[in-house]
């Protein structure tokens, strides 16, 4: 069995090893995390031996190879130097998005992997759902002729906006990157893999326009439970965590970022004194909360990808228009319109229970680790779906769709080889 080394044991890096575990394709024989609670926890819920178990990454990576794989599941202003280190052992990578705040680290990372022979693979969850492969298999086969236009709708969810972007570890763009690399480079690599291609010009608008300090109503206090207002605010951190408790599934997330301790009295000590307890018009929260992003591709075909904070956590939901036909997708269906016949005909996808990372992103976190895990057991680096030029390729249209939206320009994306 391929074994299996973890560098950063937080909810997507203990979430991939579970699944792996579960899933047979894996032995988690390793572990690096800094916080010493997560690291007990994770270390018992896989039999990790104790001299195995480490608080710091460079210990794992400073001697021989432990394992045939590592994730690397650090925040992501840490990815650079475990995910080169472990190239150059000669690691088997499975790394979270994005792949690094910066080009020239991503760049870095992927020519680590290139030049040590290692299969690089970007957690591209979504490229991986059964509904992805569905109408992946749809548009290649010509069903709606040659695609001209794509519109797609990336839905963060209010309260997961409030979470993660205002109050939580991607709030800030100097402490972790701009909201359209940290969240939707997922979007931005999906729609050229349903393209087909990197899009030659991109442009972009957004800003953040609703969580500020100037948009706290005027009785507000500077936390939840202070507010004499807060039973009537959307963002209310109270009822969102305090309703977490009885959800055992919602423990993991968003439960889990806020504390371990999953009693009334945990989670009003942490709404009282950590920072998901703070009112969202009252933090350090600099990136955007909705963004627009135009694509255009070689052979006319326009796309445009809109990333909102103000609408329900749901699938992305995509319209795909062609010159047989259309498509519209709503992440769990497929109505495809043909124009021949003028019939429509509903297609299931069997995406899964919904889009959060809770659950698995549709499927996509299972069909990840087993094509992962099948490339390097088989020695056949085909069986992802991407490389690390290819990841690379995708996110330059992020930092490219970020230049453009902070000079108000149109920015022109130098072709590079990859493999949508």
């Amino acid at each position: 069995m391929v074994t299996l080394a973890v560098i950063g044991a937080g909810l997507r890096g203990a979430g991939y090893a579970r699944l792996a575990r579960e899933a047979g394709s894996a032995e988690v024989v390793a572990v690096a995390e800094p916080d010493p609670a997560r690291r007990a926890e994770f270390a018992a819920e896989h039999g990790i031996a104790a001299e195995r178990v480490f608080a710091d990454w460079r210990d794992l990576l400073a001697g021989d190879r432990l394992a045939d794989t590592v994730i690397v599941a650090t925040q992501d202003r840490l990815h650079l130097e475990p995910a080169v280190r472990a190239a150059d052992l000669g690691y088997h990578i499975l790394l979270e998005k994005p792949m690094a705040p910066t080009e020239e680290d991503a760049a870095a990372i992927a020519a680590a992997a290139d030049r040590n022979g290692v299969i690089l693979a970007v957690c591209h969850v979504l490229r991986y759902t059964p509904y992805t492969t569905r109408l992946k298999e749809l548009l290649d086969a010509g069903r709606i002729g040659q695609i001209m236009n794509i519109q797609h709708l990336e839905q963060v969810g209010w309260w997961h906006q409030a979470h993660s972007f205002v109050r939580g570890n991607w709030r800030n763009e100097a402490e972790s990157a701009p909201m359209l690399l940290a969240k939707a480079c997922h979007d931005l690599d999906w729609l050229v893999h349903i393209k087909g291609e990197v899009p030659e010009r991109v442009s972009s608008f957004g800003k953040l326009a609703h969580f500020t300090k100037e948009n706290q109503p005027a009785k507000a206090a500077e936390r939840c439970l202070d507010c004499s207002i807060e039973p009537t605010c959307p963002y209310s951190a109270k009822r969102l965590y305090m309703d977490s408790l009885a959800d055992p599934n919602r423990h993991i997330w968003p439960l889990g970022a806020i504390t371990r301790d999953f009693t009334e009295e945990g989670v009003l000590t942490a709404l009282r004194e950590g920072p998901y307890g703070r009112c969202v018009y009252a933090c350090d929260n600099d990136v955007v909360d909705s963004q627009v992003v135009i694509m255009e591709f070689a052979d006319g075909t326009s796309a445009t990808c809109t990333m909102t904070a103000f609408g329900a956590l749901e699938h992305r939901k995509t319209r795909i228009f062609g010159t047989r036909g259309s498509i519209e997708c709503d992440g769990e269906t497929l109505r495809v319109h043909d124009f021949l016949t003028n019939e429509v005909s509903v297609i299931d996808a069997l995406a899964g229970a919904d889009a959060s990372a809770a659950s698995g992103h549709g499927g996509g976190d299972g069909a990840l680790l087993k094509a992962f895990f099948a490339a390097v057991r088989d020695n056949d680096p085909a069986l992802v779906s991407t490389n690390a030029q290819t990841s690379l390729a995708t996110h330059r249209v992020v930092w490219a769709a970020e230049q453009a939206r902070h000079t108000r320009t149109v920015v022109s994306i130098e072709k590079a080889p990859h493999h949508a």
